[in-house]
């Protein structure tokens, strides 16, 4: 009877420890779930989905434009994003549309012409744009020429903005508001 007592000693001794660290572990699992992640994001969750638009956008934007191109795509994004005049989240910002006369124009020419049905996607260049999307969104990465740029078109249209000229990178040429003195 000694013997059985002892061992069950025992083993209530190790499963209290167990128990323990059961609970902590459920306690840390539920804090990550709901954790703030990076730059203001509510959840885990959040911060993955945040990261799937980013990449698409570089992808879709960018994706035969060197490092320096997908990173000046995503910093745009992420420009916009601190700016008080666009929505607060990258997939709110990829996704904003403006209306006009004409009707809602896209932010992000990818979304309204059709490139997601037409291309197949191509795994180097997804990568290449996933890593971009990282280094940004997650690392906190910029380029000091592109501090306040929210705006860029491809060479090969001529939008006649009426914005400041920053940079040329890859086939995009990258713009930043003019300083309200500069309007009057």
């Amino acid at each position: 009877m000694e013997r059985y007592i002892n061992t069950l000693v025992g083993i209530v001794a190790i499963m209290i420890p167990v128990a323990a660290v059961l609970a902590v572990l459920d306690i840390k699992k539920a804090q990550l779930e709901h954790e703030a992640a990076p730059s203001g994001f509510t959840r885990i969750s959040d911060l993955d989905r945040e990261l799937l638009c980013m990449t698409r956008n570089i992808y879709y934007e960018a994706a035969r434009e060197p490092a320096e191109g997908k990173i000046a795509v995503a910093q745009v994004v992420m420009n916009r994003v601190a700016h008080p005049d666009f929505p607060k989240t990258p997939c709110d910002v990829i996704h904003q549309r403006t209306s006009f006369s004409r009707g809602p124009v896209c932010q992000f020419t990818w979304l309204c012409d059709g490139s997601v049905e037409r291309n197949r996607i191509r795994q180097d260049l997804w990568q290449e744009s996933e890593r971009a999307a990282k280094k940004v969104l997650l690392e906190g990465f910029r380029l000091p020429s592109l501090e306040r740029a929210l705006f860029y078109h491809a060479d090969y249209v001529n939008p006649n903005w009426r914005q400041v000229r920053v940079a040329t990178i890859g086939r995009h040429i990258f713009y930043e508001p003019r300083q309200r003195e500069d309007r009057i």
